[in-house]
């Protein structure tokens, strides 16, 4: 089964992950930084996002120290998705897919994963959305509340594959951070329309992210990119981020 996504979303008929780790140019040091590149409506995205914060908690748990640095860098896989006009999902995958039969059926395998991970996907609700502004509030919340930012991150994705929501909606968005425990509505301008942000700072962040992912020929995510050192394509295991993390931890 695949374990990520690539792009572009409505023109590349197939998904793979290679669960190989491709090095990029950094040495290794015992202090971690982990920037994964992602995007909100991937479904391995939120999977390997749970498989990631599960094997963090079982070596804190084992009372592994661990100098540690989570941030996300932002990723479109579909870049093209018009704004305010969401459509249903089930028909974006039915045609890039090759129709209805085999859109349900990838679906389906791709929930139960979800499922083993404690996460409920309804496909069948979720919206296609275009992910920009999405991406621009967790670049806000980042800057603002770098804490929040993982929070934010799983909110939004909650929204998208759990509860059938608009995630292109800077109202749903604006929830969505109040959820996690930011604050939006003061900010809630800054995260509208994208025509009317067209380039403001947040904006510039995501292409900037975008652009970043490109230079390094990443086109699979989520992709984990540890010390801008080494990259892991694809939702691994939870067993496999543990052994990486401790044997860099202990490095």
């Amino acid at each position: 089964m695949s374990n990520a996504c690539r792009a572009p979303f409505v023109d590349e008929g197939r998904t793979e992950g290679r669960g190989h780790v491709g090095r990029l140019h950094a040495s290794i040091v015992a202090a971690m930084r982990v920037e994964i590149v992602s995007d909100v409506v991937c479904p391995w995205c939120y999977i390997g996002k749970r498989r990631f914060d599960r094997a963090v908690t079982t070596l804190l748990n084992e009372g592994v120290t661990l100098d540690l640095s989570v941030s996300y860098r932002a990723y479109q896989l579909d870049p093209t998705a018009p704004v305010d006009e969401p459509e249903p999902v089930i028909e974006a995958y039915a045609r890039k897919f090759g129709g209805t039969t085999r859109a349900e059926s990838i679906i389906a395998s791709v929930t139960a994963t979800a499922a083993e991970e404690g996460i409920e996907f309804r496909m069948d609700r979720a919206l296609r959305a275009n992910t920009m502004q999405a991406h621009r509030l967790l670049k806000l919340v980042a800057r603002d509340r770098p804490d929040l930012e993982a929070a934010v991150n799983e909110s939004v994705m909650q929204a998208y594959f759990t509860d059938g929501l608009d995630i292109g909606d800077p109202a749903v968005l604006t929830a969505c951070a109040a959820r996690a425990g930011f604050v939006a509505d003061t900010h809630r301008s800054t995260i509208a329309d994208h025509a009317d942000h067209a380039d403001d700072e947040l904006t510039r962040l995501v292409r900037d992210d975008l652009a970043w992912a490109a230079e390094r020929d990443i086109t699979a995510v989520p992709t984990f990119v540890f010390n801008d050192g080494f990259a892991v394509p694809g939702a691994q295991d939870s067993t496999t981020f543990v052994r990486l993390l401790r044997k860099m931890a202990t490095a």
